[in-house]
């Protein structure tokens, strides 16, 4: 394929992204409503889109659309209470009851309460809390956990099944996509593993660095696709990629970076507690930036677009989209190699942070 048709095709599908949401969001008039009725609310629509959910929305509005119902398991005084997103209906307002196991659940913006004992409807004080309902112990699988194990069965079926499969078998380089996926793990090894880590100790964090920058990369391909889940965009889960890192930090430390942390050999000693505070607190400021510039770079990016189609539903004239899609479609382009970029940034900086870790220092 040359590079002009493989140029077309990517233009062909950033446009079809850009497009399809111009019917999501026109469909979301409340059955019964006819357009105009109900002003266009550009930061809820962008929130609910940007935002998780207890079940799998991909186009259309109320009874009449497309969702995927999810489990909801609530853990309560009671014991584990499970069942499907669907029961609530689409209802988000905390209109709509679910009995189960006698107790009553409401869904509140997607946060689902417990309400109390007698009550019929949740009840809201000036600010619009709840004021006779509680909220249990959520372990539902969301649409950000879902395609999170959609991610995780993708990178079985391409590596395990695909790309480890074939090499057990074949000798030769492999063709096709597995050459796609092959040229991948040698640029993580060859462009970030080894001039990070060095020649030593670098398979020892290969299946971190790889399974972290598939991981990113992949979840956030994924999310640019209309419906899709923005799972990158969701500060828990670059959390717990923080985390990760962190952890790989502490355990693989060695003698000399907790020296030169906490007591930095070489410089005077009352400047030592200064500088081993400095130091500590920079163990957790690593992985606090490398969370935030995950999260915040493909929320923004999924922010842009969103508002950018929005306009023509805030200024109500078709004549915006002449300027508001072709913008969407650059900055959806533009997202394609984010999506790259960001996995690349999140596993090289890991691999910095680790390496600086268990770096071996000569002193002489």
């Amino acid at each position: 394929m040359t590079a002009h048709k493989s140029f077309k095709i990517i233009v062909i599908l950033a446009l079809g992204f850009a497009l399809l949401p111009l019917n999501i969001f026109a469909g979301e008039s409340k059955e019964g409503e006819t357009p105009g009725e109900e002003e266009f609310n550009a930061t809820e629509m962008i929130m609910h889109h940007i935002g998780d959910a207890h079940g799998w929305h991909f186009f259309g509005e109320g009874e009449n659309s497309i969702t995927l119902p999810l489990p909801v398991i609530l853990y309560t005084e009671n014991g584990l209470v499970t069942f499907m997103s669907s029961e609530f209906h689409h209802d988000t307002e905390g209109h709509h009851v679910v009995e189960k196991d006698g107790m009553r659940f409401v869904n509140l913006h997607e946060d689902i309460y417990r309400l109390n004992a007698g009550a019929e409807t949740v009840e809201f004080d000036e600010e619009h809390h709840p004021l006779n309902a509680s909220k249990p112990w959520d372990l539902s699988i969301t649409k950000n956990v879902a395609a999170m194990f959609l991610t995780v069965i993708l990178m079985i079926l391409f590596f395990w099944i695909g790309l480890a499969r074939h090499h057990k078998k074949h000798e030769h380089a492999p063709k096709g996509f597995n050459n796609v996926l092959e040229t991948l793990v040698l640029f993580v090894r060859d462009e970030i593993a080894i001039p990070q880590l060095g020649e030593k100790k670098y398979m020892k964090f290969m299946p971190f660095l790889l399974t972290v920058f598939f991981f990113i990369w992949i979840t956030n391909l994924m999310g640019l696709l209309p419906g899709a889940a923005n799972v990158t965009g969701n500060i828990a889960v670059t959390v717990s990629l923080g985390l990760f890192t962190l952890v790989l930090i502490f355990v693989n430390g060695n003698k000399h970076f907790w020296k030169h942390t906490f007591w930095m050999p070489g410089i005077p000693t009352w400047v030592k507690p200064i500088l081993a505070i400095v130091e500590g607190a920079g163990l957790f400021i690593k992985p606090i930036a490398l969370m935030i510039r995950l999260f915040a770079n493909i929320t923004a990016g999924h922010i842009i677009i969103l508002s950018l189609i929005g306009l023509i539903f805030i200024l109500e004239h078709a004549g915006v989209a002449g300027i508001s899609v072709p913008f969407a479609l650059f900055i959806t382009v533009l997202e394609l190699l984010v999506a790259f970029l960001q996995a690349f940034i999140f596993t090289i900086l890991s691999a910095l942070f680790i390496g600086m870790a268990v770096e071996e220092h000569e002193h002489h």
